[in-house]
């Protein structure tokens, strides 16, 4: 009894602990942009408002057929949505796999979006950045390694060429991360396949989440906010894989998001209107690229990994 009721006490300290330091670091939050009406630094721009209702351009569905081409810059903002759809499209360049880096590189636009988003959501980027880090530094580890054989001088191109490849797609991680037993099913390691996983989910994230502020009203003429569709997406993509304190703690930080307008200026748009077609194409390129990692990790028995 007395164990349970530390422990119990414990989780309640830790909780109120993380709640003390999520709060302070709100309190420097200011919104990438200085979108009207979001105040100061000192007073953020906390979703706890339903929006004015506005109808989307497109019904629901497919990729629209005639979406608007996202080729230009949007000032003022790290954050490029034509360059994370030509990084997603770039990873697709073959059929059956996905290439690395050019998804990495997605990774690396959706961080900036994450990021204009306030310190409140490096609860989540600061992870993420680090699982884009560790790919990247183990693939240059193989490549130097690579470079490093010594063998018969008949075959050493055959082995170098070889190895430089491991990386160079998901498929081919996977492959030769097995062959190596770098993959462990019982225990973590800090092995490609199991990094990519996570990002994985992070991806299908976002994805919900961006599929949420691409609809419309619903029957009462009410925009769900950011806020509440990020948490349903959490609770789909992430919640059944963290543990309760940062399940707990992702609440706070669904509550310092911006508003839609922020998002939606994000990607540089107006209006719900304007959005609508263009947040469907990032969807579309999100999805293909997550069917496809979705499919190489499952013929492998790898969406579970430790």
């Amino acid at each position: 009894m007395v164990p349970l009721r530390r422990m119990t006490l414990l989780r309640l300290l830790l909780l109120a602990a993380m709640l003390s330091l999520l709060v302070f670091l709100s309190s420097w939050w200011l919104p990438q942009g200085g979108l009207s009406g979001c105040g100061s630094s000192w007073q953020p721009c906390l979703t706890l408002y339903r929006q004015t209702p506005e109808p989307p351009l497109v019904p629901e569905g497919e990729e629209p057929a005639q979406a608007p081409p996202l080729t230009q810059e949007c000032p003022g903002q790290l954050f490029q949505a034509w360059r994370l759809l030509r990084h997603l499209k770039s990873s697709l360049a073959n059929a059956d796999d996905v290439l690395l880096e050019p998804y990495l590189q997605s990774w690396d636009e959706l961080l900036k979006f994450m990021e204009s988003l306030g310190t409140m959501v490096g609860f989540f980027s600061h992870k993420v950045n680090e699982k884009v880090v560790l790919i990247r530094e183990l693939s240059l580890k193989h490549s130097l390694e690579a470079h490093g054989k010594r063998g018969p001088p008949d075959s050493f191109g055959l082995q170098n060429a070889a190895s430089i490849k491991a990386y160079r797609s998901v498929r081919s991680m996977v492959e030769a991360e097995l062959k190596a037993g770098q993959v462990n099913f019982s225990r973590r390691t800090d092995s490609g396949c199991r990094t990519l996983l996570r990002l994985h989910r992070s991806l299908l994230w976002l994805k919900l989440m961006l599929e949420g502020l691409a609809e419309g009203p619903d029957a009462d003429g009410q925009y769900r906010t950011p806020g509440e569709l990020s948490r349903a997406a959490y609770t789909v993509a992430l919640a059944p894989h963290h543990p309760w304190v940062l399940r707990q703690a992702a609440e706070f930080v669904f509550l310092a998001l911006p508003d839609r307008r922020y998002f939606l200026q994000l990607v540089c748009v107006r209006s719900q209107r304007e959005a609508t077609p263009v947040l469907r194409t990032i969807i579309h390129a999100l999805a293909l690229v997550h069917e496809q990692t979705q499919r190489i990790l499952a013929e492998r028995d790898m969406l579970e990994l430790p």
